[in-house]
């Protein structure tokens, strides 16, 4: 086709929205039957590109639309409208191990989205577009506030809706990779819950003592929501993926101070000494790590560490005694945990307790550990970083793309239908409506 003569034309529709939100993409105006591929481009943070791509063939009136039509090959293939977005991959020529994560939510993640003649597969760079649109996908909803927390020695960000409130509060918890990690939260608080990001592995006061946080650390960072004027006290949850699981179960089961009205956990388990601080977790986790095998890629797996389920309640959190609904989450492919027999052996013992009609469990078959918000691009493995010895190496998190993918899908659905029947009965939901959930 003469580059001279083509008036094709794209929409991508909204062109700025929420991470979490679907878009529309329209290529109207080509040759009929004309063979093009969609190209979704971004350069993260941290210098790196990632690209994904679809191939199309534009129907008798010369449009493409991707929520409706099928992708011919590319990084993914059939109807998949965020497809160009949930299988994102590093470009050619990319050091192995990356997984793409938001570090500023202050700026949008921008995606540029482009049409080239052809099904294409490689050499996108070095290529003119027959027509490009920028898309900005944020994680902070327009008015939603972001608040640094650093009262009693905490590391914490504490996000809050727009509007006066009060809102609901969480408490967010990452994983053994540490850092004060924000994208989650600030995309709960866009959502309409006040949202507090807690790191505790590789905070400040640890830094300066040397010595990991004690369990009064998480009470802390419970009591300035429960305090803050605009957070409805009595309406507070937990949420923890990974090890943040751990501190999860452990808190919302045995402590005295913290009264949640719900818990979410995602790709972990109840395997733990009930007594222990984090620093004996651990140390428990670490105990048998003889057990870590290595894929045929060099890659870590974890997930045989904490097996088998132990019998004796000393080593597991005592799920009978919890009082609050808790929704687990499980990767049915997960190599870094064993999230799967976790989740058997917690409805087993809530239900000899009579309390498993507190439990829902959500349970996805080849799904990975990482189970992120939606259209979060899937990372079967990467880098990853010991807090012990500071060595890196690449770990296997498992799961299968398109699956894991729609797996993120419905599970950020329904956490946030779980979020809202449960921290928004009986309080006052503020000036934020939850309706579009």
């Amino acid at each position: 086709m003469d580059r001279k003569r083509c008036t094709l034309k794209l929409l991508v529709q909204p062109s700025r929205g929420l991470v979490d939100e679907m878009f529309i993409i329209l290529v109207q105006k080509a040759p009929s039957g004309f063979q093009l591929t969609v190209h979704a481009l971004h350069k993260c943070e941290d210098g790196h590109s990632w690209e994904a791509f679809g191939h199309y063939t534009a129907d008798t009136i010369g449009t493409v639309n991707v929520s409706e039509d099928p992708s011919l090959g590319g990084t993914y293939s059939g109807v998949e409208q965020m497809g160009l977005l949930w299988s994102l991959r590093p470009v050619p020529g990319s050091k192995p191990g990356l997984r793409l994560r938001k570090m500023n939510v202050q700026i949008p993640m921008e995606v540029t989205i482009s049409v080239y003649q052809g099904h294409q597969t490689e050499g996108f760079m070095d290529q003119v577009p027959l027509a490009s649109v920028v898309v900005e996908r944020w994680y902070m909803a327009p008015g939603v506030s972001r608040i640094p927390i650093t009262e009693d020695r905490l590391s914490a960000t504490l996000f809050l809706p727009p509007g006066p409130g009060p809102f609901p509060g969480l408490l967010d918890l990452w994983g053994g990779g540490g850092q004060l990690v924000e994208y989650r939260a600030s995309l709960l608080a866009s959502h309409g819950i006040a949202s507090l990001a807690l790191d505790y592995l590789t905070a400040k006061i640890i830094m300066e003592t040397g010595k990991m946080v004690d369990l009064q650390y998480f009470e802390k960072a419970y009591k300035i929501l429960e305090q803050h004027p605009q957070v409805h006290g009595s309406s507070i949850g937990m949420l923890g993926l990974s090890l943040g699981t751990s501190i999860t179960l452990k808190m919302a089961v045995y402590s005295e101070v913290m009264k949640l009205r719900c818990a979410v956990c995602i790709s972990g388990c109840h395997m733990q000494p009930v007594d222990g601080s984090v620093e004996e977790i651990l140390k428990y986790f670490n105990q048998n790590a003889d057990r870590t095998r290595i894929s045929e890629e060099n890659e870590l797996i974890w997930r045989d560490v904490l097996l088998p389920v132990p019998s004796d309640l000393a080593f597991k959190v005592d799920m009978g005694r919890l009082k609050c609904p808790l929704l687990v989450v499980v990767g049915e492919d997960d190599q870094n945990w064993p999230a799967s027999e976790s989740a058997m052996d917690m409805e087993e013992m809530m239900e000899q307790a009579g309390n498993s009609h507190l439990l829902t469990v959500l349970s996805y078959p080849k799904a990975g550990h990482l189970i992120e918000p939606p259209y979060t691009p899937h990372a079967r493995a990467s880098l990853f970083k010991s807090l012990a010895t500071r060595e890196k190496m690449i770990v296997l998190w498992g799961g299968e793309t398109a699956a894991h993918s729609r797996a993120q899908e419905d599970a950020w659905r329904k956490l946030l239908v779980f979020l809202k029947e449960n921290l928004y009965s009986g309080s006052n939901p503020g000036t934020t409506s939850l309706s579009h959930l």
